[in-house]
């Protein structure tokens, strides 16, 4: 009896791509294959994202064209999408099964579906990750958020914040690097609401701290942690502190910033924060880390956003030393309060306000470009050959000189240029 293929789509975030990963895990072990692009798989499972009505768009076309290059497969839709618009994702041609987010742990039984009944989580849904061809990866502690942003979907997902066992994410972390591993982004849906649901309470910048200690070791060196998007109101003195501590964290945040006006910021429930904490943070930052990748999301169009509110976010873009940034227009999510406001901001203006931000960015990333290739070496990890990976800083490296270093590993390169894809190295040395 032959081995049943399935394929695996994946849009969306970098929990999404983690849990695909764990389920992928699961059905090699149960004994199915995934196809290769010139089989017909049996069973295709979507993945899906709804965190804009573009994710949702996305996920709708995908299975379309999955259902026209593959007429006898059976689709199964799961992710966030299914978990909010399950009627219209089952009626989708060729899907046999929509399984929610909050029940997508059970699919690590098998992509078949059918012999299962779906369940909510009230735990940590677990999705272990024990292997990957990859050099880098994914470490998934939280997941879910209980604070409830006026434009976001995630609350009715993912539903709330819940913290995955300490010593499960120490474990696993464990476990991927002696598999070969050699960077892994400590990921989870809101990371400020890290360890508030465990007894006694856990606050994330603590947890960093011990996973860095125990992991370091043996690692220091030779393997890296990197940290995934973190909300500016977690940038105290306690995250300088431990990231001054940590000897495995790469020199790069990602901030879910979404905007530069106080006012804004206000009406999207994300009052917490001020945008001058990032420039204060920074300025400090800098004697901690001499070169660091800085990235942020950034929300456009919002209601109310006005042509002053947008300009503060521009001047905040242009003020601070970011290296990259994902801009995104704003689109009424069903089920949250923005979508009921009344100042809705026109189409037109969110995509001329999205193109502005962008080339703004643009040239700042251009200009971080030229600042690292100015550095006498480059620490980063080679994924595939010929020889490219990431920086420390999380910019694209390309090795020119002909060296073939090993795939995951984890290399000292000088830069002697770079392009529009990145920095043009050297190699030095491995490790």
């Amino acid at each position: 009896m032959s081995e049943p293929r399935f394929a695996l789509h994946t849009l969306g975030c970098k929990v999404n791509q983690y849990e695909s990963q764990a389920l992928r895990e699961a059905w090699l072990q149960r004994g199915y294959r995934e196809a290769s692009t010139d089989e017909v798989p049996e069973w295709i499972v979507v993945n899906s994202c709804a965190v804009t009505s573009g994710a949702v768009q996305d996920t709708r076309k995908l299975v379309r064209k999955l259902h026209r290059n593959h007429p006898e497969a059976a689709i199964v839709v799961t992710g966030c999408a299914a978990q909010v618009f399950t009627e219209e994702m089952a009626a989708l041609p060729g899907v046999l099964r929509t399984v929610p987010q909050q029940a997508k742990a059970d699919l690590c039984v098998g992509p078949d579906a059918l012999h299962f009944a779906c369940r909510e989580a009230d735990h940590f849904p677990e999705f272990p990750v024990t292997a990957s061809s990859r050099a880098r990866g994914l470490l998934k502690v939280q997941d879910g958020c209980s604070h409830g942003c006026t434009y976001c979907i995630v609350p009715h997902t993912r539903g709330p914040a819940v913290t995955r066992s300490p010593e499960k994410s120490l474990a696993e972390a464990r476990h991927l690097f002696r598999g070969g591993l050699r960077e892994l982004s400590v990921s989870g849906i809101n990371l400020r609401q890290y360890g508030r649901d465990l007894t006694p309470p856990l606050d994330f910048w603590d947890f960093l701290a011990w996973l860095d200690a125990n992991l370091a070791t043996e690692w220091a060196g030779r393997a890296r942690l990197r940290l995934s998007s973190l909300e500016p109101s977690e940038l105290t003195d306690k995250a300088l502190d431990t990231l001054r501590r940590c000897r495995l964290v790469a020199p790069h945040l990602h901030l879910s910033l979404q905007s530069g006006s106080p006012e804004i910021l206000r009406r999207m429930g994300r009052g917490h924060y001020h945008p001058d904490t990032i420039r204060t943070f920074v300025d400090r930052l800098q004697e901690i880390w001499p070169h660091f990748g800085l990235g942020a999301d950034f929300l456009l169009g919002f209601p109310g956003e006005d042509d002053a509110a947008f300009e503060t976010t521009a001047a905040l873009v242009r003020d601070l030393p970011f290296t990259y940034g994902h801009v995104f227009p704003y689109s009424p999510r069903p089920g949250t309060p923005a979508a009921t406001f009344t100042d809705q901001v026109a189409e037109p203006i969110k995509r001329e306000r999205c193109a502005i931000l962008r080339s703004i960015l643009e040239d700042k990333r251009t200009a971080f470009l030229q600042q690292q290739a100015q550095r006498d070496h480059i620490p980063f990890i080679v994924e595939k050959h010929p020889a490219q990976g990431i920086s420390d800083t999380y910019v694209p490296c390309r090795e020119i000189s002909g060296a073939a270093p090993a795939v995951r590993s984890l290399v000292q390169a000088r830069p002697v240029g770079w392009d529009d894809k990145g920095l043009l190295v050297q190699l030095e040395t491995t490790a």
